[in-house]
């Protein structure tokens, strides 16, 4: 999907990617993120190990909408940009860096040659912020395994800890984790606000083709349990 996709919304294509953050992120800023994770990132991926990285299983995520309630949301913290996430269960420890829109209106990627970095969309909520903060990475690279190759094993009632520029650290807890066909990608559903701080991480997953790569998205959904 881009952003100038006569078939998305008429408010999609309102805001050129020319124009500033604050008047992008309402609108089709946070359907463009689709593009990027289903395709920019597919590009890059190719799986290094022969089974390749592991998936979730069926039935393992549901939507924020479809959730019951679970008490009162931890009040959100400032805006502050990430520094580091890191995932203990998966032994992920990454430095994070911010991430744009390329000049045909998708995210950017972290750069190929850095496979243990990951990045987080600065058009979005900060991480901890009220909203939907979105962190991706890359599943692997032409060098083997990247920083979130062991997405797609996360389970939930796990923890994200995502340390931010104030000093402060963000807890977040794992609710549900779910692959995604990339060409049907409910972004609306995956991105879009809650009422409450939390977190989507993202990276490559489904069948592997060469030629085109991976089918679809891994997609962590986690909410904030505790501000740091």
């Amino acid at each position: 999907m881009s952003p100038t996709d006569p078939a998305e919304p008429a408010e999609a294509a309102e805001a050129p990617p020319g124009q500033p953050a604050a008047a992008r992120r309402p609108r089709w800023g946070v359907l463009a993120l689709a593009g990027l994770i289903g395709i920019g990132m597919v590009r890059q991926g190719v799986s290094g190990e022969a089974d390749g990285p592991p998936q979730p299983g069926a039935g393992t995520a549901l939507f924020p909408g479809d959730l019951p309630p679970e008490g009162p949301a931890p009040p959100p913290l400032p805006r502050s940009a990430p520094a580091r996430v890191a995932i203990p269960s998966i032994e992920v420890s990454a430095p994070l860096m911010p991430l744009g829109l390329d000049k045909d209106g998708w995210i950017e990627g972290p750069p190929a040659d850095a496979p243990r970095l990951a990045g987080w969309y600065a058009h979005a909520p900060t991480p901890g912020e009220n909203g939907t903060a979105v962190i991706v990475g890359h599943v692997d690279t032409r060098g083997g395994p990247a920083v979130f190759y062991g997405l797609g094993a996360l389970e939930k009632g796990r923890t994200i800890r995502v340390t931010r520029e104030d000093g402060r650290t963000a807890v977040f807890e794992v609710y549900g984790i779910q692959v995604f066909d990339k060409r049907k990608f409910p972004a609306r559903k995956v991105y879009g606000p809650t009422g409450r701080p939390e977190l989507r991480v993202l990276t490559c997953g489904g069948a592997y083709e060469a030629g085109s790569g991976y089918a679809g998205n891994v997609v962590v959904f986690a909410r904030m349990a505790e501000p740091g």
